[in-house]
């Protein structure tokens, strides 16, 4: 099993979510699973992770089980001194328990020339994605992305997750 995660703000609230998949290439969803989180931190620049981070930790809390990979809207690595992007405090966070795969749909300035990021064009986008990853070679993840459901450039899934992630929150 896969896990997708996402995390839309509005103010100082987020909503993280979660979408579960039984494969890779899985054109559906397994399940699916949101978090509200009524404080959070000030975005703080050069250090993003201090604001995502734990509004993915409380999403993934309310699956049954750690999946087998996690992937999120990010990077697991930045620039060509491999400094530690959201993924790799992810990843830190579970101490090593599932591979961290990032799917970001911006470059960084210098990714180019980064041996830690794979560029993966989907359908017919010339646009490439960037992929980075721990845990898992990111050749390897590349291949996983490359095959994930979906004809354009944004796997259906990861598209999925976006759009729950910003879905109303119900009235209390």
């Amino acid at each position: 099993m896969i896990a997708i995660l996402d995390v839309h703000y509005q103010g100082q609230t987020a909503q993280a979510a979660c979408i579960t998949a039984s494969s890779w290439s899985s054109p559906a969803a397994l399940h699916h699973y949101i978090a509200h989180i009524d404080a959070i931190q000030d975005y703080e620049p050069g250090a993003f992770y201090k604001r995502e981070l734990p509004c993915l930790l409380r999403v993934l809390q309310a699956l049954p089980s750690l999946p087998q990979a996690i992937v999120i809207d990010g990077y697991v690595w930045l620039g060509d001194e491999k400094r530690a992007g959201l993924g790799a405090h992810l990843y830190q966070a579970l101490d090593g328990a599932a591979p961290v795969i990032g799917v970001a749909k911006t470059a960084f300035h210098g990714v180019a020339s980064c041996p830690d990021v794979v560029q993966v064009r989907r359908g017919q986008s010339q646009r490439p994605l960037f992929v980075t990853a721990i845990g898992v070679s990111p050749q390897v993840v590349s291949a996983w992305v490359a095959s994930m459901a979906g004809a354009h450039r944004i796997p259906s899934l990861l598209t999925l997750t976006d759009q729950l992630s910003r879905s109303a929150r119900p009235e209390p």
